[in-house]
């Protein structure tokens, strides 16, 4: 099912000669180029997806970016005087990387993300005709606009805190040709105008999950969130007690700006505890680091990440459920649990 779009007008000046004429050719072709690469990486399998990969373009969504430089961050926009700036800001916006998109006193508050990891997440997502799906983490509005475009405008709620991220965001969709509804708000608590939803996926790294987003589902919702620094895929399913959310981690790592408001993740190398530089030169042993983060002492990760034959990410999981939640190995009621701080 595809959106009822509104179809935007897109000129303004050439990106390599500086001429003001119609740049919308030069911009499909980096666009389709993308979408090229992220199926060649195997993802945008679902016809449906990649028909939405290729229709929304990118470069509405980030009119500017910023990228670390020598003398610090430097800001690079498409409508810069300079030809050459021009032509890396639309390589930039087309190549697949993430982009820094608002700073504040040298922060980075927001960005774009990397657009295969979000095919990734999109397709984990599962999303059928009919669906209703909450985003946390508006951002640009990006994903906001593929959501869109696959399942319809009135069928997508996304919520960020900052009103000028959330009021820049409108802007965006609208001038993409979609109008969901952006909500400013603290994304831990959901968005309850619009409940239930089928769905909930989020685009900001998290301590735990927050009880409103099962609350919020539907039976049978799925909740997609980064935790740690990975992306876990919880099941929600109705109970006596109430909703329960569980699940498996998938087997990508993803990296994003954590969700402010909530407690900030212990660093893995900050927390090692002296366990060898061996160990935490290791990603999957940083992620469980992150993972038992205030549960378990550095050591003790470690030898239960040895025991275990150095456990890739699908092995582990986390439960919501009866007002607590923990993360778990193998099985959430087996001998390698903790409870996720948060």
């Amino acid at each position: 099912m595809g959106a009822d779009r509104e179809v935007p007008s897109e000129a303004g000046t050439d990106v390599d000669t500086g001429t003001d004429v119609d740049t919308a050719a030069e911009a499909d072709a980096a666009h389709q180029a993308l979408v090229r690469d992220i199926v060649a990486q195997g993802g945008l399998t679902d016809p449906a997806w990649r028909a939405a990969f290729e229709q929304v373009p990118r470069h509405l969504f980030v009119p500017y970016y910023y990228v670390h430089g020598s003398r610090g961050y430097e800001r690079l926009w498409g409508e810069d005087p300079d030809p050459v700036r021009r032509r890396r800001w639309l390589r930039g916006v087309y190549g697949d990387e993430p982009l820094a998109t608002r700073m504040r006193d040298g922060e980075l508050i927001s960005s774009s993300s990397q657009p295969s990891l979000m095919a990734l997440m999109l397709d984990a997502l599962d999303v059928r005709d009919g669906h209703t799906v909450l985003e946390i983490g508006t951002g640009p509005g990006y994903n906001a606009a593929l959501l869109s475009h696959r399942l319809g405008a009135p069928a997508v709620t996304s919520v960020d805190l900052d009103p000028e991220i959330t009021d820049a965001a409108r802007s965006h969709l609208a001038a993409a040709g979609y109008r969901p509804t952006v909500v400013t708000g603290d994304g831990a608590r959901g968005s309850p105008q619009q409940a239930p939803y089928d769905r909930i996926i989020a685009t900001c790294t998290l301590p735990s999950v927050p009880p409103a987003w099962p609350e919020q589902s539907s039976p049978g919702a799925r909740i997609l969130a980064p935790v740690a620094t990975g992306l876990v895929s919880l099941e929600v399913r109705a109970t006596a007690h109430g909703p329960r959310a569980e699940g498996h981690f998938l087997h990508t790592p993803a990296y994003f700006v954590p969700l402010r408001g909530a407690s900030p993740l212990s660093g893995p190398v900050a927390r090692s505890g002296g366990v060898g530089r061996r160990a935490i030169g290791n990603e999957l042993f940083r992620f469980l680091l992150t993972l038992t983060a205030g549960s378990l002492d550095p050591h003790e990760a470690l030898s239960l990440w040895e025991r275990e034959e150095r456990p890739q990410r699908e092995r582990y999981g986390i439960t919501v459920a009866d007002g607590r939640q923990w993360a778990w190995l193998d099985d959430p009621e087996g001998p390698y649990t903790w409870p996720l701080a948060g």
